[in-house]
């Protein structure tokens, strides 16, 4: 009788700027594939709460108010993909952000065997994410989410949930924050789109549509990848 064959577990890159959507789509993907979904920030917090070499290493460093080394993100990096609920694959989303982390991760996977399934970027148009992100307030006291234009209370002033009548707003959720964070992600984006476009695994994904619509496609996109 013939061994059954191993599945290498998927690597999927979620690209993205502030307010596409990548978070919500992850979620998802992770419901329906068996994915975890990986980011810098979880990763980083988890090795120091476990105290390993490599989570030693980083916490020595954000207490000495520095960058963690890409070395060292890699490292934690390693020992999380080889835990055991990685065995159906990853997402990472918020790394690579660089074609140097870029580089260092597919380093990282060809010495596990594993290979990048896609790149997805999702596909923004940038004055209307300032409109949607620019908008967004919450109520003070349920934390529920409303928008100037798309989602107001259905009596002014007032949640609809909790009857509060106090709001509050991210004070970075302005026009020109999100405008300034919009060019940053561009300008910081572009050679990764590039890097991943030359290795033939990039695939653009319209982020504009609703949230079912995006997460259709998505799920083609991704079921492809991991066949």
């Amino acid at each position: 009788m013939e061994a059954a064959a191993t599945i290498t577990p998927a690597v999927l890159i979620l690209l993205g700027p502030p307010g596409a959507g990548k978070g919500t789509q992850a979620r998802m993907l992770e419901a329906e594939f068996g994915l975890v979904q990986l980011s810098t920030g979880d990763l980083l917090r988890a090795a120091v709460a476990a105290g390993t070499e490599a989570g030693k290493a980083a916490k020595a460093v954000m207490e000495a108010g520095e960058l963690v080394s890409d070395e060292i993100v890699i490292a934690i990096l390693r020992d999380r993909l080889a835990e055991p609920d990685c065995a159906k694959g990853v997402i990472l989303d918020g790394f690579p952000r660089t074609t140097i982390q870029a580089q260092a991760l597919d380093q990282l996977l060809s010495e596990t065997g594993q290979k990048i399934s896609a790149a997805i970027s999702l596909e923004v148009d940038d004055a209307e994410m300032v409109t949607r992100i620019s908008g967004r307030y919450t109520c003070s006291m349920c934390g529920e989410g409303y928008h100037d234009t798309f989602k107001a209370p259905v009596i002014e002033g007032t949640c609809d949930k909790c009857g509060h009548a106090e709001f509050t707003r991210r004070a970075d959720d302005n026009a020109e924050t999100v405008a300034s964070r919009l060019a940053a992600y561009h300008e910081q984006t572009a050679p990764l789109i590039s890097y991943y476009q030359d290795h033939g695994v990039l695939k653009g994904l319209n982020a504009m549509g609703n949230i079912e619509e995006i997460a259709g496609n998505l799920k083609g996109i991704v079921s492809n990848a991991m066949n």
